[in-house]
């Protein structure tokens, strides 16, 4: 049986269904929500259901574990925060399974190598090459729940990675992909993908459904429901899945390919990604060639860059220019340090550096049919006194860096606007 676009997340209606479900952090946080998770599994299980969990690490656990690592060095190997990071997960796994092994459900935990979870030799950022899921398939067919550890691979070479922040998310994806499952749920603290965060605007709607496109951007802008690779994922492989919460029955929101009825809707989100910083090299020299020699060492480096400006540089007397981009706030430390390695060759001035900065965006398929919408944006900010440090848009969405102490403000004044 396969998912189509009429599928609506609803488990009763598949009937003896393979099914992967994602538990966050949150879901499992103390060892009551692990207990609620096993018996939201175990109503499956009864149904004949074949169930593959994968969960995250217990909420608050990575943190901890990176600040022991950050206590002791303020760069670590990225080797060794991927072996320490990925006992977060472990811990997860090994108190599913016992939990449900108290309710009489038989179940077999996993980490990633374990489930056939293949990846690159990119440490923190790893990404997923293949999946050969065999020893899955083979504990499914003995009546087991397999719970897999989330966020995990392993090279060909049997090296341990980390798949980046999120990253539970791409492997239920993968996993789903590559058992070909009936349904995919990822669980979370939240009823679904809502039209911003309802933290700062608590009238904010709750989406019956959203396109691909339209969660990748959510997803990559700030909105924390999901990791942006694994949407990409779902996308490449089409895997239609639902985010649910798992503290409620509530129908969640539906994940899937675009269709015309979505065009409706100008804007379908508003997101704040407070996770940002800026970079700027000052005077650097006017030629062809220097800025790939810098976005090179960085792509090399694996930080990944976002916004880029380029500017006229004003007071020195050779052509020269500024360059701008933002990065992930956990990225600056790595990225001055890529740059200051730079100085020489490339010879700019100087470098700045900006932490307290905010990225807010509007994402929405039907921006493509729809003009105005960025002096719509614009003529909003500037009625709230919202200044704009930089710009950026795409078919679908219009992001703008803003200062972060008027983030949340702005966010409110956009919402209502675009969404009411």
């Amino acid at each position: 049986m396969s998912v189509t676009a009429s599928f609506i997340g609803e488990a009763q209606k598949f009937c003896m269904a393979l099914i992967v479900q994602k538990y966050g952090g949150t879901s499992v946080g103390n060892t009551d929500r692990i207990k609620n998770v096993a018996a939201r599994v175990a109503k499956y299980h009864a149904q004949g259901d074949k169930i593959v969990v994968v969960v995250s690490a217990m909420s608050g656990v990575t943190d901890g574990l990176i600040k022991l690592a950050k206590d002791i060095a303020p760069l670590p190997s990225e080797r060794e925060m991927d072996m320490l990071l990925a006992t977060g997960e472990q811990q997860t796994i090994a108190l599913t399974a016992i939990a449900l092994h108290t309710i009489g459900i038989p179940a077999v935990s996993m980490t990633g190598a374990q489930a056939g979870i293949v990846t690159d030799g990119v440490h923190t950022k790893a990404k997923i090459h293949n999946i050969t899921p065999q020893q899955v398939h083979t504990a499914l067919d003995a009546g087991n729940v397999v719970i897999v550890a989330g966020f995990q691979g392993e090279t060909a070479a049997g090296q341990i990675t980390t798949l980046g922040r999120g990253g539970s998310d791409l492997t239920a994806i993968a996993l789903a992909a590559a058992l070909k499952a009936d349904l995919c749920q990822i669980y979370t603290d939240v009823d679904g993908v809502y039209t911003t965060d309802p933290r700062i605007v608590p009238n904010a709607k709750k989406l019956s459904e959203i396109s691909y496109d339209e969660m990748l951007e959510l997803a990559s802008l700030g909105a924390k429901v999901m990791q942006s690779r694994s949407v990409e994922f779902a996308k490449k492989f089409g895997v239609v899945f639902e985010v649910r919460s798992s503290l409620n029955d509530n129908p969640g929101t539906i994940v899937k390919e675009e269709t015309k009825s979505m065009e409706g809707v100008v804007v379908r989100g508003v997101a704040l990604d407070k996770n940002q910083a800026k970079v700027t090299l000052v005077g650097v020299p006017d030629k062809p060639g220097v800025a790939a020699k810098i976005f090179k060492a960085l792509g090399d480096a694996t930080v990944n860059v976002d916004m880029i400006i380029q500017n006229i540089s004003h007071g020195t007397g050779t052509p020269a220019t500024d360059i701008s981009f933002t990065a992930d706030k956990p990225d600056l430390l790595k990225a001055q340090k890529v740059i200051e390695g730079l100085k020489k060759e490339v010879g700019y001035r100087e470098v700045i550096t900006a932490e307290k900065i905010g990225k807010l965006s509007i994402v929405g398929v039907g921006m493509k049919s729809h003009t105005g919408v960025a002096g719509k944006l614009f003529e909003t900010l500037a009625n709230e006194g919202v200044n704009i440090d930089m710009i950026s848009t795409s078919e679908i969405k219009i992001s703008v860096v803003i200062d972060l102490a008027k983030g949340e403000q702005a966010v409110k004044a956009v919402h209502a606007a675009f969404i009411g």
